[in-house]
């Protein structure tokens, strides 16, 4: 399935960089694992930086709610 969108649009770009790394995995023959295991290595770092962000304006929150 090829997704069809507007040629250098932000969806264009992204697609065609998702593309172009997972075709790099597929050309060097990196198992199927190994794949998954470095997307969800990606996805579990990019929680965490959230994670922690979200932790730090939390804190902000409290403060800035402590001195009104």
């Amino acid at each position: 399935m090829f997704m069809m969108y507007k040629p250098y649009s932000t969806e264009w770009h992204r697609y065609r960089y998702l593309k172009e790394a997972l075709d790099k995995y597929i050309d060097d023959y990196v198992d199927t694992d190994t794949i998954m295991k470095d997307i969800l290595g990606i996805v579990c770092d990019r929680q965490e930086k959230a994670h922690a962000e979200y932790h730090r304006l939390e804190e902000l929150e409290m403060k800035l709610d402590f001195r009104d």
